[in-house]
């Protein structure tokens, strides 16, 4: 599968016109023949595109990704250094989703049909519908340009006394008991996590929603019912926990879509992660960084899916023991 994306994605970028030296180079003043020649050459960019993408493969094998051509760095250090930009701000916005999308789920499936569901079913239609950009765009013209309760953009305020060490902001405040770091962090989380986690905290409601409403008609729950068992244990230690296997695989194919996500609402909320990264490589045909970006996204898309997998046997012994 990883090789399938990096394929299409190199081809992709081997049709898209322009070419990336000549936006390179006219950004340095006039340029001749010789000199765009010399730097085609020196990227591999006058070879085949065969002969390209076999290197390119060979390379990524040595955890060799290239170099960039607009930043001349490493494509492996520019990821280094955004990764954990990106990873803070998906992990905060899958949190938010799970912590609201799973309990409104569970109330509107026991609450069947009540005001509440409803109510659930169109704020969940909503959050599948709205634009992350667009939505990035309302939360910071509500809450930071007009209210100012939340920063306009970044990561952290200036003047603060971080020192970053991890690259994971929240960690080093942590390690560093700075108090008003980790607030102002947090602050600077808010509106870019809400933005990017509305379409899974909706899809995940309408999930577990539709998942325990098929499990509580089981036999094993009316079966704990006669037992005498509490409704709200029969309910989370029964229903839901058999309930959960949709939602992990949503939960996996999500996490990997906040990933690709967050190209969009990195680049509204000026997030320095690998999406606002790879976006400017888009707009200045920096291949080997957006191919690198890519096969970054595609691993860890393949990752999330493998453990998604696992993670079945855990939650249903029948899966586990091999039994239907």
């Amino acid at each position: 599968m990883v090789l399938g994306v990096t394929f299409v994605v190199f081809l992709l970028l081997w049709l898209t016109p322009g070419d990336p030296v000549e936006i390179f180079l006219g950004q340095t003043g006039p340029i001749t023949a010789e000199e765009i020649a010399r730097i085609r050459r020196e990227f591999g960019l006058d070879q085949p595109f065969l002969v390209q993408y076999g290197r390119f493969v060979a390379r990524a094998l040595r955890g060799d990704l290239g170099t960039s051509i607009i930043h001349r760095r490493p494509v492996v250090s520019l990821l280094a250094q955004t990764i954990p930009a990106t990873v803070e701000l998906t992990l905060f916005a899958a949190l938010i989703a799970l912590l609201v999308g799973v309990p409104a789920g569970v109330i509107a499936a026991v609450r069947r049909r009540s005001l509440l569901d409803m109510a659930g079913t169109v704020i969940a239609l909503a959050g599948v519908s709205l634009p992350g950009f667009w939505l990035g765009l309302i939360l910071v013209i509500a809450f930071a340009v007009n209210l100012k309760v939340f920063p306009v953009a970044g990561r952290l305020s200036f003047g603060t006394g971080l020192v970053p060490q991890t690259g994971f902001l929240l960690l080093d405040a942590l390690l560093q008991r700075k108090l008003s770091a980790l607030v102002d962090v947090l602050r600077h989380l808010v509106l870019p996590a809400w933005a990017t986690s509305a379409g899974m905290m909706a899809m995940t409601m309408r999930l577990v929603r539709s998942s325990l409403l098929e499990t509580l008609n089981q036999e094993y729950v009316h079966t704990a019912r006669a037992k005498g068992l509490a409704e709200h244990r029969v309910i989370l230690a029964h229903a839901l926990r058999n309930g959960l296997l949709p939602v992990i695989t949503a939960l996996a194919l999500n996490l990997g879509a906040l990933l690709s996500g967050n190209m969009v609402v990195e680049t509204v909320f000026g997030w320095p992660g690998v999406g606002r990264l790879v976006v400017q490589a888009i707009q200045t045909r920096d291949y080997p960084l957006v191919q690198g970006g890519v096969l970054f996204y595609a691993l860890t898309f393949v990752a999330l899916n493998l453990l998604a997998d696992l993670s079945y046997g855990f939650l249903d012994p029948r899966i586990r023991h091999g039994r239907e």
